[in-house]
């Protein structure tokens, strides 16, 4: 059974869209794709850009989902991320990225309706 875990994310103040989103991918992407190898099956990032197309202050601008292929694979990567040096490093990259207080972490439970054809 896939287990999803869902991260809203907020870029830290002073930072704008352009420079969040290409941070983001160039560099903070690499690190999670090392901490979640052999974990996790699917590591996705979408970044939110308002319909409106303003760049006004909105909750969040990226939601991050990762799935696992089961509950020992997500037990494994939390425990191998719980390691001081790697905690460092996330953390120390997030700096330069997130508003930390406005991290929220979700384990989704998905429900799916069938809609007709169109």
């Amino acid at each position: 059974m896939t287990i999803t875990l869902i991260t809203l994310l907020k870029r830290r103040e002073g930072m704008s869209k352009a420079d969040f989103l290409a941070y983001y991918e160039s560099r903070h992407r690499l690190i999670g794709e090392k901490v979640l190898a052999g974990w996790a099956t699917r590591y996705v990032r979408r970044h939110l850009h308002p319909m409106d197309g303003t760049d006004a202050p909105h909750d969040f601008d990226v939601v991050l989902e990762i799935d696992f292929p089961d509950e020992t694979a997500l037990e494994g990567f939390f425990a191998a991320a719980s390691d001081p040096a790697v905690m460092a490093e996330i953390a120390e990259d997030e700096e330069r990225l997130f508003d930390r207080s406005r991290m929220r972490i979700y384990r989704v439970e998905e429900r799916a309706s069938q809609l007709p054809p169109i």
